[in-house]
């Protein structure tokens, strides 16, 4: 089995990828196929042995679409070609490609609603005013022909997709707007003949082809335009990718681009710069800041022997690094791969009209040529058969359809950005209520972020000498450049605080940190620290240490305070919970709702964390691709999985899971590859965000059912099945009236989630 990514074009609709999806599936030999609508990618995993690029490309073709393998498209270009067509290339066109698309339908959509207005000026604006020429009804309907060529032109992409696909027995949204339209400007052109030549004329159809069109394209813009968006996060993610590094070439320094890194290249490093590649450290220590891979906020210590990730950062000391990957297998480029790979791998989610559109627009078709034909058999005029068929056609008009979804989905949209919950696309909504698992990342999600101060435990044989541990201990840490230190001087400065003088500090790597104040040696550190430097009462170690026991089961980093004598006391530092987090998480949990916290803390520390926050599943110790990987596992499960989270390291299980939600405050990565933002940065508002999606998923079930049912009860009149025993013949005039009411109940009944409470 191999598998081969190739590039399909002409796709409009997730009906569309999902023809491309079944079409290649049908291929003997091929074992998966997925599509990716937005980017124009598909993944194919297949047996060369009895299939081969150039069949999978011919039965995308004969299904009415273009395909080329991206292989085979770089084999046969130059090298400068090859370049371009470089992840960054890709994503760049694609981003541009989407920058452009929708620029171009915010103008069309401009132009299409101003000529609309002057449309339905012609067209109504005798019920409101007496200034029309309604006594030249053949002049003004010319009028409104002419206005109406313009939005068929500007909007002929809905009859180029939509009409082909029609044909090919594969209709799609496309298809729905193009027939609406067609239908319309056909019976009005009919209309205007009948007036030439003197016979009875009704009612001009021009406005109903020009206002499918506008408002269509209206939902279109909206769409695209928050899918646009979502293109950059690989960008995003590539930048964060080290450019140059510095390598020791014999005994000289040399900047190099990074693609040219090699494994066993020794890398300098000095204080402040981003680590070149993933390796392990041959001489020096220092504290690296691995959130832009892990997401973890606190930085980790590290000396010889240990090993880093490029695009973390090299926080105090100098080190020197020898690589143990190629720059295309670094982590951070796994983690491009992954987004990419997720990205296409998750097929769009069909739309319900897409879904009806399959049957509904043929029968209709159907219906309304079986009718014309039974009324020329039974004897009647042409005219008359005419009459009934079209009528059929009319009161069909898939107007109501296409504003059932769209419409749902902007004012559910408006009214989360109302509450603070940023859904970025309709996909995301119609997802959400079917979600029955929630995996959360802990860092920046669950938690704050960052380190805070959580006890001040003074000295065991005397409580009153608080003051003098909160002294000694800002100002210990006043020298200290470890994040904890920090950390920690923040509180005790808002505390009102003031430090001593400190003489002789010495900064202990991996330690802590040690002054004299006031002629007194004080040290601050871990329990190692401690034991190495106490020479008081060896009855405190046992309680110190049962103490900083209870602690790290807490999921608290204690730092001891003292002097070779006497423990001052102990601060302990954590990244604390949110204050909403154990009730959101209760609130997901009473929805039955399963909740998993995924963390890259030790197990010890994830669970004391989840006991507290009532989560019953914690996934330890994990790296990105691991985050990712437990999404897809679930999934595998049958679960339709959420994923919350906010760092870079979360942005593959952002793609993968059915669901994507960041928090506000997060990465940008995070914020772009995700389906839902909280602005607010709590998780409370994800509850939020599942409530309303069951609403507007209520809601377009109901404008399916009003968009069908004026339609379905007036399809038989429409044929005239009533005139032989009552004389009752519906024209289209009276068609086109239903068609309007369902679409006035459409539009209301969306209105209706303005008044949506969580």
């Amino acid at each position: 089995m191999i598998k081969e990514k190739f590039v399909v074009t002409g796709m409009s609709c997730a009906a569309c990828s999902s023809r491309v999806e079944k079409v290649v599936s049908k291929l003997e030999g091929v074992n998966t196929v997925s599509v990716n609508l937005l980017t124009g990618a598909m993944n194919v995993e297949y047996d060369e042995n009895s299939l081969d690029r150039e069949a999978i490309v011919q039965a995308v073709v004969k299904a009415g679409y273009g395909a080329k393998s991206e292989d085979e498209d770089n084999e046969k270009g130059d090298a400068s070609k090859r370049k371009d067509n470089s992840a960054a290339g890709k994503n760049g066109r694609a981003s541009k490609f989407a920058e452009d698309e929708t620029a171009s339908m915010e103008s069309r959509l401009l132009i299409s609603f101003g000529l609309l207005i002057i449309l339905m000026y012609f067209s109504m604006g005798h019920m409101i005013s007496h200034s029309l020429p309604t006594g030249l009804p053949l002049a003004n309907s010319l009028a409104q022909f002419i206005l109406l060529i313009p939005i068929i032109y500007l909007n002929r992409k809905y009859f180029v997709n939509g009409l082909p696909a029609l044909f090919r027995g594969s209709p799609n949204m496309d298809s729905l707007v193009a027939m609406g339209a067609v239908i319309s400007t056909i019976y009005g052109i009919y209309t205007m003949f009948r007036m030439i030549y003197g016979l009875e004329a009704g009612h001009i159809y021009f406005e109903s082809a020009a206002m499918i069109l506008t408002l269509i394209t209206l939902g279109k813009y909206l769409e695209t335009k928050s899918k646009g968006k979502t293109i950059s996060a690989i960008e995003k993610l590539m930048d964060l990718a080290p450019k140059t590094v510095i390598v020791l070439r014999g005994d000289e320094e040399k900047s190099i681009p990074a693609e040219e890194l090699v494994v066993g290249d020794i890398l300098l490093i000095r204080p402040g710069q981003i680590i070149g590649a993933d390796g392990v450290i041959l001489e020096g220590s220092t504290t690296v800041d691995q959130a832009a891979v892990t997401g973890e906020s606190i930085p980790v210590d590290m000396s010889e022997g240990d090993h880093v990730i490029a695009a973390t950062i090299n926080l105090s000391g100098f080190i020197k690094i020898r690589a143990e990957k190629a720059y295309a297998d670094l982590a951070i480029n796994q983690i491009i791969a992954l987004v990419e790979e997720a990205s296409s791998s998750k097929a769009p989610i069909a739309k319900i009209a897409d879904k009806v559109a399959g049957i509904f627009v043929p029968v209709v078709i159907g219906i309304s040529i079986i009718t014309f034909i039974i009324w020329i058999l039974a004897g009647a005029q042409v005219d008359f058969a005419l009459n009934c068929a079209v009528s059929v056609l009319v009161i069909s008009c898939p107007c109501a359809l296409g504003l059932a979804t769209p419409v749902a989905i902007m004012v559910g949209t408006g009214k989360g950005a109302e509450n603070g919950v940023l859904i970025k696309s309709g996909e995301a909504l119609e997802t959400l209520h079917l979600v029955d698992t929630v995996v959360m990342d802990k860092t920046g999600t669950i938690t704050e972020g960052k380190p805070q101060v959580t006890d001040v435990i003074a000295d065991f044989q005397d409580e009153d000498r608080a003051d003098l541990l909160k002294k000694v201990a800002l100002s210990l840490e006043l020298g200290s450049e470890h994040p904890l230190g920090q950390a920690m001087v923040t509180t005790l400065r808002s505390d009102g605080i003031e430090p001593l003088e400190v003489e002789n500090f010495r900064a202990v790597f991996g330690k802590g940190v040690q002054g004299s104040i006031n002629a007194t040696l004080y040290f601050a550190g871990n329990y190692k620290y401690f034991q190495e430097n106490f020479r008081g009462d060896e009855g405190i170690l046992p309680r110190a240490l049962k103490t900083l026991e209870e602690m790290a089961e807490a999921g608290k980093t204690p730092v001891l305070f003292f002097s070779q004598d006497e423990l001052l006391g102990i601060i302990a530092m954590a990244d604390v919970e949110k204050p909403t987090s154990k009730a959101a998480i209760s609130k997901f949990v009473n929805q039955g709702i399963e909740v998993v916290m995924l963390t890259g803390d030790n197990e010890r520390t994830g669970k004391a964390i989840a006991n507290r926050l009532g989560i019953s599943r914690v996934v330890a110790d994990v790296m990105p691709q691991d985050k990712e990987r437990e999404i897809l596992r679930l999934q595998m499960e049958g679960k339709k999985v959420a994923m919350i989270g906010d760092g870079i390291n979360d942005g593959p299980a952002l793609v993968r899971a059915d669901v994507g939600i960041a928090i506000g405050a997060g990465t940008d990565v995070a914020i772009e590859s995700a389906d839902v933002v909280l602005m607010k940065s709590d998780i409370s508002d994800g509850v939020k965000a599942l409530e309303l999606s069951k609403a507007v998923i209520r809601n377009i079930k109901e404008n399916l059912f009003w968009a069908f049912f004026y339609n379905s009860i007036l399809i038989p009149v429409a044929a005239g099945v009533l005139f032989p025993s009552f004389g009752i013949v519906l024209n289209p005039m009276m068609g086109a009236a239903a068609m309007s009411m369902s679409s006035v109940c459409v539009v209301m009944n969306a209105l209706r989630l303005k008044f949506f409470k969580k």
